[in-house]
């Protein structure tokens, strides 16, 4: 299945400012019936048959931000604009993510990126851009789509707000 990242409206039937509860049931839509993992949980992540985790987390009673993380089988895609976050090499994403939109190396972990006007975060937990063997630092682990606001700081958020009034 192909799950088309979709910046700032969400991921599938998964959609940011949704209620807590419609996200729950949206989340459990996607659970693969014939084969459901011991590790969902439900109201917070599912993991499908081909290892994909996909997360959600609400605050205020809304929905903010939706996570997945990188399957161990290309039965499931996760894709913005085409490019498979997961199947290519952390590199080549950002290159071609670059494309599209500006994405920096994020201040406070320089094996991850932000695309700041996309809300979408990749993380993975090193970096090993010349090492093919090491998939965990050769790939994104993890890619986030949250609400518009969701990276700000204090000051950021207080700047929003006043331009918004």
């Amino acid at each position: 299945m192909d799950f088309d990242l979709a910046p700032p409206t969400g991921v599938g039937p998964l959609r940011i400012g949704m209620t807590r509860h419609a996200a729950n049931t949206a989340l459990d839509s996607l659970r693969d019936l014939s084969a459901i993992s011991e590790s969902d949980r439900p109201g917070q992540h599912v993991f499908r048959p081909s290892g994909l985790m996909i997360s959600i987390h609400c605050l205020r009673d809304m929905l903010e931000a939706i996570e997945l993380g990188r399957p161990s089988s290309q039965t499931d895609r996760v894709l913005f604009q085409g490019v498979d976050v997961f199947a290519l090499p952390a590199r080549e994403v950002v290159q071609r993510m670059g494309e599209f939109t500006s994405i920096e190396e994020d201040p406070d972990d320089d094996a991850s990126f932000i695309a700041p006007d996309l809300l979408l975060s990749f993380w993975r937990p090193f970096a090993a851009d010349d090492e093919p063997e090491e998939e965990q630092g050769y790939y994104f682990s993890s890619v986030l789509l949250a609400r518009p606001g969701y990276y700000d700081t204090p000051a950021q958020a207080a700047e929003r707000l006043q331009q918004s009034s």
